[in-house]
């Protein structure tokens, strides 16, 4: 069994930053791929940014190119995204999502494990 918890969300202004932290409880956090979606009032939830148990792959939405990093802390079981230069746009209820895959996909259906979601509100 995998559990995902998510924390970090809050309100911000319009280009601060924020950063987000999964913490993934399981005995083979090294074995998981995680990925953060987003899901706005009334919208689809979207792929953000992912990072592979493979070493070196990620991949992140073009949305947000230039304005996140993500990385994985395989010690403390943690995946951390920052976001900067936040738009009123990425307001969001963010999700992060775990499976056993080496590619990192863009679609919620091939995740396994999910987090509750932590809320982020930029107002400008």
């Amino acid at each position: 069994q995998v559990e995902l918890v998510e924390s970090g969300g809050g309100s911000v202004q319009a280009g601060e930053s924020l950063k987000l932290s999964c913490e993934v409880i399981s005995r083979t956090f090294s074995s998981w791929t995680v990925a953060w979606f987003r899901q706005a009032p009334g919208k689809e939830r979207e792929f953000v940014a992912g990072i592979s148990w493979f070493p070196g792959r990620h991949a992140h939405a073009d949305s947000m190119m230039g304005r996140l990093t993500i990385n994985r802390d395989n010690a403390k079981n943690t995946v951390y995204l920052e976001m900067r230069s936040l738009r009123r746009e990425d307001t969001a209820v963010y999700y992060c999502a775990a499976n056993g895959l080496v590619a990192v996909h863009q679609t919620p259906a091939r995740y396994d494990y999910w987090g509750q979601g932590t809320e982020v509100s930029v107002s400008s």
